[in-house]
């Protein structure tokens, strides 16, 4: 069988995963604090038919030699942790990081999730929690009879009470960072688990040790470019139409030897 068939066969797997991961970012684009996915790809590998170097003579070697490569294959997707856009809400709980960080979620079975994803309310208990119901750690309750909350930019939260309008510090929203935030594994709902590649946290204060400021009543949106997007999915499906036609060449150049010979 022709080998540019098995080529231009692991172009077009590639193409249709980076669609895939195209698709994902346009689907996210309204997703709070969502980070693009950049797909990687590495050539397979080659068979070696002269020997770059290789000695031609006995006082003379190959330039270059002869290597022909057999594919290509996708091996990651990368998250891009750029910074979204801080859209404005005037919500009291909202909070958005203007910098490097990331809000940590305590999960059902005792782990620690983290997420870029601000958008806190409050539950039956006046615990803060996410959208999904999973408490802020460490833990924040708003007691009763208070009211108006207020985050500071290094993350001390205080309520007023309803009544007499004193001021009380109920906590403070601690950030945690990664040496590679790439490498935390995607859980959905917006969170991120640690992984060997991440590395362990570091948990500090906002606005301190390179961790960036909360701001109160904003949120951060997706950093999906969708002008970006179309025109990666524009070169994406220009290069599977060209491997598709590598197929149709060789299904024709094997036609025609069948036919002739």
């Amino acid at each position: 069988m022709h080998s540019a068939l098995w080529v231009s066969k692991s172009g077009l797997s590639a193409q249709d995963t980076k669609l895939k991961t195209i698709s994902n970012n346009l689907a996210n684009v309204s997703t709070t604090g969502f980070k693009r996915d950049r797909a990687v790809f590495q050539d397979l590998l080659y068979q070696i038919n002269r020997q770059p170097g290789g000695q031609s003579s006995q006082n003379t070697e190959l330039p270059s030699g002869l290597q022909l490569g057999t594919g290509v294959r996708m091996v990651a997707t990368q998250k891009e942790f750029t910074m979204g856009n801080i859209e404005v809400t005037d919500q009291g709980l909202d909070m958005a990081i203007n910098g490097r960080g990331f809000f940590q979620i305590l999960m059902p079975d005792g782990s620690v999730n983290y997420t870029r994803d601000g958008k806190f309310q409050i539950d039956s208990t006046g615990q803060v929690v996410t959208s999904g119901g999973f408490p802020l750690e460490p833990g924040l309750t708003v007691p009763e009879g208070f009211q108006n909350v207020t985050i500071g930019t290094d993350g001390v939260v205080t309520v007023s009470d309803a009544q007499t309008g004193d001021s009380t510090q109920i906590g403070n929203v601690q950030l945690a960072d990664f040496i590679n935030p790439s490498g935390l594994e995607a859980m959905g709902s917006n969170l991120f688990r640690e992984t060997v590649a991440s590395g362990a946290p570091t948990q500090g204060e906002p606005g301190q040790n390179g961790l960036g400021p909360i701001i109160q009543g904003a949120l951060e949106s997706s950093n999906v470019n969708v002008v970006e997007e179309m025109v990666n999915m524009i070169e994406t499906q220009r290069a599977y139409e060209m491997n598709s036609k590598v197929i149709s060449t060789v299904d024709q150049m094997l036609q025609f030897v069948g036919q002739q010979l």
